[in-house]
């Protein structure tokens, strides 16, 4: 095949495999579903999910408990494998990324919070511990003091226990965590579940403020949340997903 010729298939190809494109933008999605289908144990799971994510958008993830949203967002950390069909994580499959690697760009934020024996700090500035994140800057005391700020969480020191936090309080601590290295997208699993009213609408606000700050987020909610930003909505039902 001449040179020419190559340079033509190869641009077909490329053009073949875009399936979106945000034409205000010319940007490329930042995460992509392609027909991706998930069974747990026992058959329940994703079938046939298409979707697409472009960068710098809130996706706000409804549905029934058991629904398959947490799956959801398992999947795109690669905390589970896909039985079938493909993710595209900035354009690459999200398979031929190192997994430790991939969660230094996309970070989760669990239902559940899980801190370490130790201060705040050493849980703040856990991520920066890792051999995949060696090159980052350690964010300074100040940096760290103003997130906690931000997060209603300025009643305690950077050498108070982490132990020694509530829940809520905790779930805090692990958003700041997640936030901290500047992934490019952040997955919110009901990250207010265990926050009372005042707490909820904080987090909620300043995950919409990330939103303006060039970071994609998708969050589960089961409360109701509508976000003040431009955003899409995704709903899971029976293992299928609908865009709305």
């Amino acid at each position: 095949m001449g040179s020419a010729a190559a340079k033509l298939f190869q641009l077909k190809a490329m053009i073949m495999n875009v399936v979106n494109v945000d034409v205000s933008t010319g940007t490329l999605p930042v995460l992509e579903f392609r027909d991706v289908n998930f069974n747990w144990p026992g058959g329940r799971g994703l079938r046939d999910v298409s979707f697409s994510v472009f960068p710098g958008r809130f996706v706000l993830i409804t549905g029934l408990s058991g629904a398959g949203k947490s799956t959801l967002l398992r999947l795109i950390v690669r905390l589970e494998e896909i039985d079938s069909g493909q993710i595209l994580f900035e354009g690459e499959s999200l398979g031929s990324f190192y997994p430790p690697l991939l969660r230094t760009r996309i970070g989760f934020v669990q239902q559940t919070p899980t801190v370490l024996p130790g201060s705040v700090r050493d849980n703040l500035l856990l991520p920066f511990r890792f051999q995949v994140r060696k090159e980052n800057d350690i964010p300074e005391d100040g940096v760290l003091l103003g997130w906690m700020d931000r997060l209603g969480l300025d009643g305690f020191g950077l050498d108070s226990a982490a132990g020694d936090l509530s829940v809520g309080q905790k779930q805090r601590l692990c958003l700041i965590r997640s936030v901290l290295p500047r992934p490019a997208v952040l997955c919110f699993d009901e990250p207010t579940s265990a926050l009372d009213p005042g707490s909820r609408a904080r987090v909620e606000e300043v995950a919409e403020e990330l939103v303006s700050e060039g970071i994609t987020v998708l969050m589960v909610s089961h409360t109701g949340y509508r976000p003040g930003c431009p955003h899409m909505c995704i709903s899971v039902a029976d293992g299928r997903v609908e865009v709305q």
